[in-house]
């Protein structure tokens, strides 16, 4: 499985972005994580196969929206209200053993090469 994420940019503190992660198979539950400078990556946000659940991090939660596509493979994740914490590259992820959405990172099994999401203030 190969993941492509894009969308990421430079973005004024309120604006908004979309990212969105296309792969190349058949993925199961999918997820969002982050990682800012000398920080370890974070859990964002994770989407079940279904897309019927969906799962946030605290810091995220009201402001992001993940989503999916199961047709074209393709996940996104809609990211309103910008703030300059949110300056990350944001990486997506799937996890071929779960149809779940969890944050558990250890436990996906592909990542992409990640988009960098910059927030100005």
């Amino acid at each position: 499985v190969q993941l492509q994420a894009s969308g990421g940019g430079l973005v004024q503190a309120g604006g908004s972005l979309r990212l969105s992660c296309a792969a190349s198979g058949r993925t199961y539950g999918m997820g969002w994580f982050r990682q800012a400078p000398g920080k370890e990556r974070e859990f964002v946000a994770a989407i079940s196969l279904s897309g019927f659940s969906t799962y946030y991090a605290d810091s995220v939660k009201g402001r992001f929206t993940i989503s999916r596509d199961n047709a074209k493979n393709t996940v996104y994740l809609q990211m309103n209200s910008l703030k300059p914490e949110d300056t990350a590259v944001y990486y997506c992820a799937a996890d071929l053993g779960s149809s779940l959405a969890h944050g558990l990172r250890d436990q996906y099994d592909y990542w992409g090469q990640g988009t960098q999401v910059t927030v100005s203030s």
